[in-house]
């Protein structure tokens, strides 16, 4: 059964920092391309962040570009996305995907992670 758990949301002041994990099972986790997606409030679901299988490259959306990294570990089947300064419209539901080779869009999703940033 493939698992994906978001960890390390939060509240969180405006200008502040938050680093959110991923933990993946039930995969080979080195084989998937990984994702960060968020939903705000009434939006649709977009691209925060992306990173190759092995790391080696990453991708980010507009909306948070320059305020994040994403990063993995393949030894822990781990990803990461260390977010910050934080702005009060970076309120928004977190996700974590993994995306299959060859894939237009991920096969599997995390449940999501509240980040709630005070102004």
């Amino acid at each position: 059964q493939v698992q994906l758990v978001e960890s390390g949301g939060g509240l969180v002041h405006s200008g502040g920092s938050l680093r959110l994990s991923c933990a993946a099972s039930g995969i080979s986790f080195s084989d998937f391309g990984m994702m960060w997606y968020r939903q705000l409030p009434g939006k649709e679901r977009e691209v925060v962040a992306s990173i190759t299988r092995s790391g080696e490259h990453t991708a980010y959306g507009d909306s948070m570009k320059g305020r994040v990294t994403i990063s993995r570990d393949n030894s822990k089947n781990m990803l990461y996305l260390q977010m910050g300064p934080l702005l009060p419209t970076d309120t928004a539901v977190y996700y974590c995907a993994a995306k299959p080779p060859m894939a237009l869009r991920p096969a599997f999703w995390g449940q999501g992670i509240q980040v709630t940033v005070s102004s």
